[in-house]
């Protein structure tokens, strides 16, 4: 038996039952446990802000951060949501509960669950059995589940990179017609740069539009000057 436990949008805590939780707009709602802070802790938490949707959602470690950044960076997730739920269960192994680190929701609805773990954690007793029950309750309700570690290293570099573009743009924002022209073709990153009167300045701005998928690369390949870059336009066609 599971249940689950989780707090709207209007601050009322629910407690309903595995089946009629498939419908719960959880992304909508309140953590449903508040994340400690505290000298000398093990972790660091603090907040990240979406730019999906210009707000700020809670972490509880460095690790949590960089997934909710590349949540926040993947197309296909709509909203998400830190410490939405908490299951309480029992099954042949005896009770037991587990507050997933986060809940994303896709633009077709599906959903996605996380636990982030660290690395050197995860071949423990008890985080094994935790992933299990996690996974097999997440397959009764028709959801994708993962327990992630560190990201894959280049990837994330790049979109770490990308990141510190996210926010809307006020210098230079008369800087992206030309940027998306001289982006029509496949273009080198250098290249483009020594186009622009302001090729500083430009970078941000080539690096917010590449946030924002107007301008694309392989990011799974280190950023270097020689990188090619083009608009999403281009890719499309």
């Amino acid at each position: 038996m599971v249940r689950v436990r989780y707090i709207d949008a209007d601050g009322i805590g629910h407690l309903v039952r595995l089946e009629e939780a498939s419908d719960v707009p959880f992304e909508n709602g309140r953590m449903v446990r508040g994340i400690p802070s505290y000298r000398d802790q093990g972790h660091m938490p603090g907040q990240y802000w979406v730019a999906k949707w210009g707000d700020f959602v809670d972490y509880e470690s460095v690790l949590e951060s960089k997934w909710l950044t590349l949540l926040d960076f993947d197309p296909q997730v709509t909203a998400f949501v830190t410490q939405p739920l908490e299951f309480d269960a029992i099954d042949a192994r005896g009770t037991w509960r587990h507050t997933p680190d986060v809940f994303a929701r896709r633009g077709d609805g599906s959903v996605l669950l996380l636990d982030v773990k660290n690395s050197e954690q995860r071949n423990e007793p008890k985080v094994r059995l935790q992933e299990e029950r996690t996974h097999r309750t997440c397959q009764r309700l028709g959801w994708d589940y993962a327990m992630v570690s560190e990201p894959s290293a280049q990837r994330w570099v790049n979109i770490d990179l990308l990141s510190s573009a996210r926010r809307p743009l006020h210098l230079g924002s008369e800087l992206v017609p030309r940027l998306l022209e001289l982006a029509r073709k496949p273009v080198a990153i250098g290249e483009l740069m020594r186009f622009m009167e302001f090729p500083d300045l430009a970078r941000g701005v080539l690096y917010h539009l590449m946030w924002h998928r107007r301008i694309v690369t392989d990011l799974d390949r280190a950023l270097r000057e020689t990188t090619l870059v083009k608009t999403v336009s281009e890719v499309r066609a």
